[in-house]
């Protein structure tokens, strides 16, 4: 009865998660709200009729247009989802939209000098293991040659958001000149992605892997030194930076669960011509730091997203079981949490600087005062920015002194 029951949880948890993502199929037309962005302005066509609706199935073209001194951030359309507004975003502009729903649409501008210094490569596909495309964005200063990589990871619950919504904490560690950054994409939970067969745990973190693989691989094309590389990511991406950070020793082929104790990793992305063997001890040797920002580290809170699964394997996907001794392998980290975080409370990831520190790990845990969940995202939206301007910006120069000290210091 129970595993019945766990089922229906997890159907409910689908469903919310889903919301108001499906089309209204049968609506015959839809409404259009536009929203007036800030230092620029947007135009559609076809324009958009006087009642605000468009028939079902117009393709919509939008054109951004930034004030002066301002540059294009994102185009977007909007709907209601399972944490308020869910915004699909677009970085080339014009962009095109197909009218399936009510939804809004906008754009958003930057100052044109927050972008200066560097350049953007967008959507690099490094595998495609279901219906979604796999992908990252690299973020490159001026003349970067074999400087070291972060690797950010996004949040959302693992079941929505992309690697855009953390482009203000790459665009923030990369202006420095001293850093290339990378931002990944992975599958959610679930069949949210459009799979028939549902995503598991296992799976977004072998993707994590398969990502810094491909990245790797290509870091000299994108200056950086694929020997020097560190891990970060928020919520969901906390969890999954300080598993890419402390179970890099676990990648192998042996499978996961498949046999009594073994619990592997397989990258969804696998270089031509190197074992997992290898990819395991090139990328263990690589990866020098980690800052997972209010995550989960722990099977017990795991659990609420992944029911009904075996104790070992439960284990296997929490970071505070997997932490390896700093004699073997020394991986510092720091720990960013807001006071005010109702999500994630203090006591589980004080329990992850204590485990990290019985480990012989160096290690720093920072509350943020005042600062609630996802202080480190970035959307259209004026409140979501101002979060960042307070508490991200701040922190993300926190967070790049801490990287300095691991890839900067003097011998």
């Amino acid at each position: 009865m129970s595993s019945t029951l766990d089922r229906i949880w997890f159907l409910i948890i689908v469903l919310a998660a889903m919301g108001s993502m499906t089309p209204y199929a049968q609506a015959e037309s839809f409404t259009v709200t536009l929203d007036q962005p800030f230092n620029g302005k947007i135009t559609l066509s076809p324009a958009l009729p006087p009642d605000g609706e468009y028939p079902g199935g117009t393709k919509v073209t939008v054109t951004a247009t930034p004030n002066g001194g301002y540059a294009f951030d994102s185009g977007y359309y909007s709907v209601p989802g399972r944490w308020g507004t869910m915004y699909f975003e677009s970085m080339t502009n014009p962009f095109t939209i197909t009218v399936d729903r009510d939804q809004r649409i906008g754009a958003s501008f930057i100052e044109a000098e927050e972008l200066k210094g560097f350049h953007v490569i967008q959507d690099v596909i490094y595998a495609q293991p279901g219906v979604k495309p796999l992908k990252y964005d690299v973020y490159i200063p001026d003349g970067a040659k074999r400087l070291p990589c972060i690797v950010v990871i996004h949040g959302g619950g693992w079941s929505t958001n992309t690697e855009d919504i953390m482009r203000g904490l790459a665009r923030e560690l990369v202006k420095t000149n001293q850093y290339v950054v990378c931002s990944i994409d992975y599958r959610w939970l679930g069949t949210l992605d459009g799979d028939e067969t549902p995503n598991t745990m296992v799976d977004l973190i072998e993707d994590v892997f398969g990502a810094i693989a491909h990245i790797q691989e290509h870091a000299e094309a994108y200056g950086a030194d694929p020997g020097r590389l560190a891990v970060t990511g928020d919520s969901a991406g906390g969890h999954l930076s300080a598993a890419a950070a402390n179970m890099v020793n676990k990648i192998g082929d042996g499978g996961f669960g498949v046999k009594e104790g073994v619990f592997e990793y397989l990258p969804t992305y696998m270089p031509n011509g190197k074992p997992a063997q290898q990819v395991r001890s090139t990328m263990a040797k690589a990866i020098r730091a980690a800052a997972p920002s209010y995550g989960v580290f722990d099977g017990d809170s795991l659990r609420l997203f992944v029911r009904d699964v075996p104790s070992g394997w439960l284990k296997a996907i929490a970071p505070i079981e997997n932490i390896p001794n700093a004699q073997e392998r020394a991986v510092p980290q720091l720990l960013l949490r807001g006071t005010a975080d109702m999500l994630i409370r203090n006591e589980p990831v004080q329990a992850y600087t204590d485990a990290l520190k019985a480990a012989g790990q160096t290690v720093e845990y920072v509350q943020v005062e005042g600062a609630n969940h996802a202080f480190f995202d970035w959307k259209p939206d004026r409140r979501t920015k101002e979060t960042f301007l307070k508490y991200g910006v701040p922190y993300a120069a926190k967070m790049k002194s801490f990287f300095d000290a691991v890839f900067c210091a003097k011998p």
